[in-house]
């Protein structure tokens, strides 16, 4: 299904619901939005291929202008809304926009983005909630649009942004179809046939849309009929509350916000009455075996992980009951087979940790937009594909994560890429060098920690701690700067110039595991 066929589903049945503010979009408004969306493109001559991107918080009109690239044969990137003025410049370039849609609250920052560079490109500016700042009246163009399909529709598809970790973040580009939008079901199958989605389902999103996995589960279950209740921000009280509300029947999570919950005060865990709660799906970072098994004892074997990435290059998946017995684990091969591979690219036995590979039809089904050096290297000669993780397979095919991307930080469910920070703080004057790896926390799983050494003459000083994090935050989003800076006298750097993390992380790890055991 797609807002072309609310008359089938119902074109007064909510579409979308903001579970704060309660604004209701049903679906006879998210076919006529999202045609008037798709209309205004057309007449400003974006045609299937192009590529359009949307820099807004949670709000409503994320899935008509998500609704009307799919009607239209185009790529969309949603922008994470919490990255700095260059970081957004950087990414309208690289996916090559041609239109920019923003909210009033992002108006500003796009503004500053689009001047940082030549974004002659982006010839299409519309910002909800009003014009301003360069941009046109969102509400304006929408209104002087038609409603009317267009006169062909052709599935569009998003693309949105995975960093290395190394270098900038990546667009992951998939082939378009070039199938009808109402045939084209990506993952709803999955969502369906996995987790009993379908019309009538309410599925409680309470991440921001931006990110993968919301957006996907969001977007594919309204291909299947069901309402999407979005949080404008997650809070753990308020999500509890929002299932009793509205009955939620489905809902995705990542492992902070099960802490979260946990640590809510007993009395107000259980005043909620979460009986319509059917499948509760986390995935993002791994998770702490005790904290995953406190869920579960609290809300029943309806919990469901699975392991996977932006790419689709295949994944992993496993129920409550088979966890429970496989404790740590993040399933069996789900969509694709996989494959541990030592340094040389052999098999390796059982029990024995090495780089995690996606054997299938999707294993190689996307690239890394503008980038086919880093997508090559994605690869290896038997036409597998890796995230660049590391893990084992026990003797029952269970797969287990052992590392991370080259010591890339998940912290409350989103990655960070040490490299970032280190080159901004590298430049910093009073840096000789430095060293950005995940610390434990008991709330986030990680948090970005910083080791300087400083130039000659430089003393270590919370001075100049707060100095460094000050200036990290002035290039960079917030959730990629440091929390802390400690100081050592010299990093330890091979003769080769390569520097020895391990030796610096290790002592912060030291009686921890990634998964939490």
């Amino acid at each position: 299904m797609y807002p072309g066929d609310a008359d089938t589903i119902g074109r007064h049945v909510p579409a979308v619901v903001m579970t704060g503010s309660g604004h209701t979009v049903t679906w006879g408004e998210l076919d006529e939005r999202s045609n008037r969306l798709a209309q205004f493109w057309c007449a400003q001559g974006l045609r299937p291929g192009d590529h359009v991107a949307l820099l807004v918080e949670n709000v409503p009109e994320f899935f008509e202008v998500c609704w009307a690239a799919e009607r239209s044969g185009l790529f969309y990137t949603a922008i994470n809304s919490h990255l700095t003025a260059p970081e957004v410049s950087y990414i309208l370039d690289n996916c090559e926009a041609r239109s920019l849609i923003v909210s009033a609250g992002k108006r500003v920052l796009a503004a500053h983005a689009l001047h940082d560079g030549d974004h002659s490109r982006v010839t299409t500016r519309l910002s909800i909630g009003g014009a301003g700042d360069g941009f046109d009246s969102y509400e304006g163009a929408m209104a002087a649009s038609s409603c009317e399909q267009l006169d062909t529709e052709t599935a569009g598809q998003s693309m949105l942004y995975s960093s290395g970790t190394t270098g900038r973040p990546k667009g992951v580009w998939r082939p378009l179809s070039g199938q009808h939008p109402r045939d084209d079901v990506g993952v709803s199958m999955s969502l369906k046939v996995a987790y009993s989605g379908g019309p009538g389902m309410h599925y409680l999103s309470p991440a921001p849309l931006y990110h993968a996995a919301p957006l996907g589960f969001t977007i594919n279950t309204q291909r299947l009929g069901g309402t999407v209740h979005v949080m404008e921000r997650f809070d753990a009280q308020e999500a509890l509350a929002c299932i009793e509300r509205f009955a939620i029947t489905h809902s995705q999570w990542v492992p902070t916000m099960f802490n979260r919950l946990l640590k809510l005060p007993e009395e107000v865990r259980h005043q909620y009455d979460l009986s319509s709660h059917r499948v509760a799906i986390h995935a993002a970072a791994p998770c702490p075996v005790p904290v995953k098994r406190a869920i579960i004892e609290w809300w029943g074997p309806i919990v469901y992980e699975y392991y996977a990435g932006t790419e689709g290059s295949g994944s992993t998946a496993i129920g409550s009951e088979e966890w429970l017995a496989h404790p740590g684990t993040v399933g069996r091969a789900a969509v694709g087979a996989v494959h541990i591979l030592d340094d040389d690219g052999h098999e390796m036995p059982a029990g024995e940790p090495g780089a995690i590979f996606f054997e299938g039809p999707t294993a190689t089904a996307y690239r890394y937009f503008g980038d086919e050096e880093k997508t090559a290297s994605s690869r290896n000669a038997q036409g597998w594909s890796t995230l660049g993780d590391v893990g084992y397979l026990d003797n029952d095919g269970y797969l287990f994560l052992t590392d991370r991307k080259a010591y890339m930080i998940i912290t409350g469910g989103a990655n960070v890429y040490p490299q970032e920070t280190e080159n901004v703080l590298t430049m910093h004057p009073k840096v000789a060098d430095v060293a950005v790896f995940g610390v434990p926390d008991e709330d986030l799983g990680e948090v970005v920690k910083a080791v300087v050494q400083l130039m000659p003459g430089i003393t270590a000083s919370a001075e100049i701690e707060a100095e460094l994090i000050s200036y990290c935050k002035s290039q960079l989003a917030t959730i990629k700067c440091p929390r802390t800076v400690d100081f050592e006298a010299e990093l330890p750097r091979l003769p080769t110039g390569k520097l020895y993390k391990r030796l610096l992380r290790d002592k912060y790890w030291a009686g921890r595991s990634l998964s939490g055991t």
